[in-house]
Protein backbone atom coordinates (compact mmCIF):
# COMPACT_ATOMS: atom_id res chain seq x y z
CA UNK A 1 0.00 0.00 0.00
CA UNK A 2 1.29 3.01 -0.87
CA UNK A 3 -0.06 6.80 -0.41
CA UNK A 4 1.13 10.47 -1.15
CA UNK A 5 -0.48 13.42 -2.03
CA UNK A 6 1.61 15.94 -4.34
CA UNK A 7 0.82 19.07 -2.13
CA UNK A 8 1.88 22.30 -3.57
CA UNK A 9 4.88 24.09 -1.31
CA UNK A 10 3.56 26.54 1.32
CA UNK A 11 5.42 29.31 0.10
CA UNK A 12 3.21 29.05 -2.93
CA UNK A 13 0.32 30.09 -0.73
CA UNK A 14 1.56 33.52 -1.06
CA UNK A 15 0.25 33.15 -4.61
CA UNK A 16 -3.75 33.71 -3.40
CA UNK A 17 -2.30 36.69 -1.08
CA UNK A 18 -1.06 38.41 -3.67
CA UNK A 19 -3.83 37.79 -6.27
CA UNK A 20 -6.37 38.68 -3.43
CA UNK A 21 -4.42 41.90 -3.26
CA UNK A 22 -3.90 42.68 -6.49
CA UNK A 23 -7.71 42.47 -7.36
CA UNK A 24 -8.68 44.71 -4.60
CA UNK A 25 -6.07 47.24 -5.43
CA UNK A 26 -7.68 47.21 -9.10
CA UNK A 27 -11.33 46.75 -7.78
CA UNK A 28 -10.48 50.01 -4.83
CA UNK A 29 -10.98 52.64 -7.70
CA UNK A 30 -14.79 52.18 -7.49
CA UNK A 31 -14.94 52.19 -3.78
CA UNK A 32 -13.71 50.32 -0.70
CA UNK A 33 -16.96 47.81 -0.47
CA UNK A 34 -15.99 46.81 -4.33
CA UNK A 35 -11.79 46.93 -3.07
CA UNK A 36 -12.75 44.83 -0.35
CA UNK A 37 -14.92 42.43 -2.12
CA UNK A 38 -12.09 41.84 -4.87
CA UNK A 39 -9.74 40.96 -2.04
CA UNK A 40 -11.93 38.28 -1.01
CA UNK A 41 -12.55 36.77 -4.30
CA UNK A 42 -9.29 37.00 -5.74
CA UNK A 43 -7.80 35.30 -2.46
CA UNK A 44 -10.78 32.47 -2.30
CA UNK A 45 -10.74 31.63 -6.63
CA UNK A 46 -6.79 31.47 -6.04
CA UNK A 47 -6.66 29.13 -2.72
CA UNK A 48 -8.91 27.35 -4.36
CA UNK A 49 -6.96 26.65 -7.49
CA UNK A 50 -3.88 26.22 -5.61
CA UNK A 51 -5.75 23.45 -3.45
CA UNK A 52 -7.00 21.60 -6.31
CA UNK A 53 -3.29 21.55 -7.75
CA UNK A 54 -1.68 20.53 -5.09
CA UNK A 55 -4.75 17.39 -4.42
CA UNK A 56 -3.18 15.18 -7.33
CA UNK A 57 -2.89 11.93 -5.45
CA UNK A 58 -0.89 8.57 -5.84
CA UNK A 59 -1.61 5.58 -4.72
CA UNK A 60 -1.00 1.66 -5.04
CA UNK A 61 -4.41 0.19 -3.81
CA UNK A 62 -6.41 -3.31 -4.74
CA UNK A 63 -4.18 -3.80 -7.73
CA UNK A 64 -3.89 -1.01 -9.34
CA UNK A 65 -1.93 2.02 -9.53
CA UNK A 66 -4.26 5.22 -8.59
CA UNK A 67 -2.16 8.50 -10.36
CA UNK A 68 -4.68 11.35 -10.14
CA UNK A 69 -7.84 10.49 -12.31
CA UNK A 70 -5.88 7.51 -13.97
CA UNK A 71 -6.24 4.07 -12.58
CA UNK A 72 -4.25 1.24 -14.51
CA UNK A 73 -4.05 -2.06 -13.26
CA UNK A 74 -0.40 -3.26 -11.80
CA UNK A 75 -0.72 -6.18 -14.69
CA UNK A 76 -0.60 -3.77 -17.43
CA UNK A 77 2.86 -2.57 -16.07
CA UNK A 78 6.45 -3.00 -16.18
CA UNK A 79 9.48 -2.19 -14.40
CA UNK A 80 9.33 1.11 -12.24
CA UNK A 81 12.64 3.72 -12.65
CA UNK A 82 13.53 6.04 -9.82
CA UNK A 83 14.71 8.61 -11.03
CA UNK A 84 16.84 11.76 -9.52
CA UNK A 85 16.51 15.15 -10.17
CA UNK A 86 18.48 15.53 -13.11
CA UNK A 87 17.02 12.36 -14.68
CA UNK A 88 13.49 13.54 -13.69
CA UNK A 89 14.42 16.86 -15.92
CA UNK A 90 15.41 14.81 -18.60
CA UNK A 91 12.30 12.58 -18.67
CA UNK A 92 10.13 15.43 -18.98
CA UNK A 93 12.19 17.44 -21.41
CA UNK A 94 14.71 16.10 -23.91
CA UNK A 95 13.60 12.39 -23.20
CA UNK A 96 9.63 12.62 -23.36
CA UNK A 97 7.55 10.58 -25.31
CA UNK A 98 4.26 13.02 -25.83
CA UNK A 99 2.11 9.48 -25.71
CA UNK A 100 3.53 9.24 -21.93
CA UNK A 101 1.32 9.54 -19.36
CA UNK A 102 2.67 12.17 -17.27
CA UNK A 103 1.66 13.46 -13.45
CA UNK A 104 3.96 16.33 -13.32
CA UNK A 105 4.24 18.55 -10.48
CA UNK A 106 6.95 20.96 -11.09
CA UNK A 107 7.91 21.46 -7.08
CA UNK A 108 9.00 17.84 -6.43
CA UNK A 109 12.23 17.29 -7.99
CA UNK A 110 11.97 13.59 -8.56
CA UNK A 111 10.00 10.87 -10.05
CA UNK A 112 9.03 7.63 -11.04
CA UNK A 113 9.26 6.21 -14.80
CA UNK A 114 6.79 3.14 -15.11
CA UNK A 115 6.78 0.93 -18.74
CA UNK A 116 3.45 0.24 -19.78
CA UNK A 117 3.28 -3.50 -21.19
CA UNK A 118 -0.50 -3.63 -22.05
CA UNK A 119 0.10 -4.26 -26.22
CA UNK A 120 -3.64 -2.74 -26.43
CA UNK A 121 -2.38 0.57 -24.88
CA UNK A 122 -0.72 2.85 -27.15
CA UNK A 123 1.14 4.54 -23.69
CA UNK A 124 4.88 3.81 -23.77
CA UNK A 125 5.36 5.24 -20.08
CA UNK A 126 3.69 6.24 -16.95
CA UNK A 127 6.23 9.61 -15.67
CA UNK A 128 4.85 10.51 -11.90
CA UNK A 129 6.57 13.44 -9.85
CA UNK A 130 6.98 11.91 -6.76
CA UNK A 131 8.75 12.61 -3.03
CA UNK A 132 9.71 8.99 -3.00
CA UNK A 133 10.41 7.46 -5.80
CA UNK A 134 11.61 4.13 -4.43
CA UNK A 135 8.59 3.24 -2.22
CA UNK A 136 6.62 3.64 -4.95
CA UNK A 137 8.54 1.38 -6.86
CA UNK A 138 8.51 -1.21 -3.99
CA UNK A 139 4.91 -0.77 -3.51
CA UNK A 140 4.56 -1.44 -7.46
CA UNK A 141 7.04 -4.24 -7.80
CA UNK A 142 4.70 -5.77 -3.99
CA UNK A 143 1.73 -5.62 -5.50
CA UNK A 144 2.85 -7.29 -8.73
CA UNK A 145 3.65 -10.16 -7.04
Amino acid sequence: MYDERLTAPRSWWLLPVAAGLSLGLILLRFGPVPGLIGLLVGFVAAAIGLSSYGSARIRVVQGSLVAGQARIPLSALGAAHPLNAAEAVAWRSVKADPRAFMLLRSYVRTALRVEVVDPADPTPYLYLSTRDPEALAAAIGAGQG
